[in-house]
């Protein structure tokens, strides 16, 4: 019997997609072309919603002391203490790290990673899909109920999938190196230089990072031709500082290129993470949206493959992501900009920096970078939480007499019911349910939490008390499928 799903690529989301399928009961298998993990770090933290979603399956901790970040907008500094939410992103984190902390949950949960298995091409059939690849041992076969291409912005499954890409060209680039012993003077959020800005920060212990935007450089197409002499001799003209004696441990450029996916769905075959949308990094926004991406497919694709909700609940996957695509598209390239355009652009930061004073737009900006604005149409119902995500933090004293933060009960990526009042038929109407959705009775610690609450296995909120309980019911079948006696009939 076919498998149930393939996954393309070995980065942060393509292993997260496949922990969160393992979770769901699937057997799923992850190829990826290189030998071994790159070791480069392109991102080095995620925002704060991909800190939860982390949370939410008991990985945060893995990550051992990590050091929470202020945030900006386009250089604009917004004051995140001020906030009722906790909008404080991750800094400090390579994303090879990520990536080793990612790989060793799939060896727990038994998921093989094919190194040297560089897929090739596919095809679909009425009940799968044949994959194509080039391992060790020569060319072979493989098949699965569904492809999911977590293969960057390079992808080779949308093209093979005749998935449009569109968007916006490069106008401009920036320079990136990773270097040791430089002792350069730290500028976090980035610097305002003449002929554009730099910034600097710490990687890890004697490792900084730096990176240029000079407006009269272009980075070359082929990033194998870029020098650090290049990169030294910019970082000198622009701040009068040298870099020329550091030890060079990686060096990369990008563009602000912005183009999404225009589907993330082609049949049997889905898209996640770069494969569906590029830009500007901005607010370390790129993997963080990516792995928020794994975690709305994954138990979705898991229900689907395992007979418990009908197909249909795969669309949800682009009705939902794809809006979330296109604002990450739109805030990125308007930070990009706010913070690298020339002094034209001052009287607009100047505006920015008094309107950031003002809470609800500090709130709404800080929310589009952190992720925490996110929020799913559920259908009917008219409470506020409703689509948001609940608070991972967010305590539960439990009949039992134990506490339980709302993340330590999403940990089996399974639905949640939480009751803390109210007649007990709500409790009794998710028992039909009782394979996928878990019912736990307690009283929220801090007063203002809700009476009872539906969350999905992404940590969404589907249904909340006072609205109607037959809203309930409907949200049951809506995201869990039918109940276990419709099922069998």
């Amino acid at each position: 019997m076919a498998k149930g799903a393939i996954v393309v690529g070995a980065g942060p989301v393509g292993l997260m997609l496949a922990g969160e399928l393992r979770l769901g009961g699937v057997d799923v298998v992850v190829y990826d072309r290189l030998p071994a993990p790159s070791g480069e770090s392109r991102g080095v933290g995620f925002t704060r919603r991909a800190a939860e979603v982390f949370e939410q399956r008991g990985l945060l901790e893995r990550f051992g002391d990590v050091e929470w970040a202020q945030g900006h907008f386009g250089g604009v500094r917004i004051d995140f203490g001020k906030l009722e939410d906790n909008h404080f992103s991750v800094r400090g984190v390579p994303q090879f790290r990520t990536e080793e902390i990612l790989e060793d949950w799939l060896k727990e949960l038994g998921v093989p990673v094919l190194r040297r298995h560089e897929v090739t091409g596919y095809r679909q059939t009425p009940d799968g899909v044949v994959v194509e690849y080039r391992g060790p041992d020569g060319h072979g076969e493989d098949t699965a109920q569904y492809l999911v291409g977590c293969d960057g912005a390079r992808s080779l499954i949308r093209r093979l999938a005749g998935i449009d890409f569109a968007g916006w060209k490069a106008t401009r680039g920036m320079y990136m190196a990773d270097l040791v012993g430089a002792g350069v003077r730290q500028r976090p959020i980035g610097e305002k230089v003449p002929g554009g800005m730099v910034m600097a920060f710490n990687l890890e212990d004697g490792v900084d990072r730096i990176v240029i935007h000079d407006e009269n450089l272009r980075p070359p197409e082929d990033r194998s031709t870029l020098k650090f002499t290049d990169i030294a001799d910019a970082w000198q003209r622009m701040t009068g500082e040298s870099l020329h004696q550091a030890e060079v441990r990686w060096i990369s450029s990008f563009t602000d290129t912005t183009r999404q996916a225009e589907h993330y769905r082609a049949g049997r075959v889905f898209l996640v993470g770069d494969a569906t949308h590029i830009h500007m990094p901005a607010g370390a926004q790129g993997m963080s949206v990516g792995v928020q991406d794994a975690a709305n497919l994954g138990w979705k694709l898991a229900a689907v493959i395992n007979g418990r909700a009908p197909d249909a609940l795969l669309d949800t996957f682009e009705s939902e992501r794809h809006p979330v695509g296109e604002k990450l598209m739109r805030n990125t390239r308007a930070q990009t900009r706010l913070y690298l355009s020339g002094d034209e652009m001052e009287p607009l930061r100047a505006v920015m920096r008094e309107l950031v004073q003002l809470p609800d737009v500090a709130r709404h900006l800080a929310g589009l970078v952190s992720g925490l604005d996110v929020r799913y149409d559920m259908g009917p119902g008219e409470h506020p939480l409703l689509g948001l995500r609940l608070d991972p933090a967010r305590e539960l004293l439990r009949a039992d007499g134990t506490r339980s933060t709302v993340a330590a009960l999403l940990h089996a990526a399974r639905g949640v019911l939480v009751v803390t009042g109210g007649p007990s038929a709500v409790a009794e109407t998710a028992d039909g349910w009782s394979d996928r959705v878990d019912v736990v009775a307690g009283t929220w610690t801090k007063d203002g939490g809700p009476e009872a609450v539906l969350l999905r296995p992404d940590g969404h909120v589907s249904w909340a008390a006072p609205d109607d309980p037959a809203l309930l019911r409907q949200a049951l079948v809506r995201w869990f499928g039918p109940a276990r006696q419709t099922a069998a009939a």
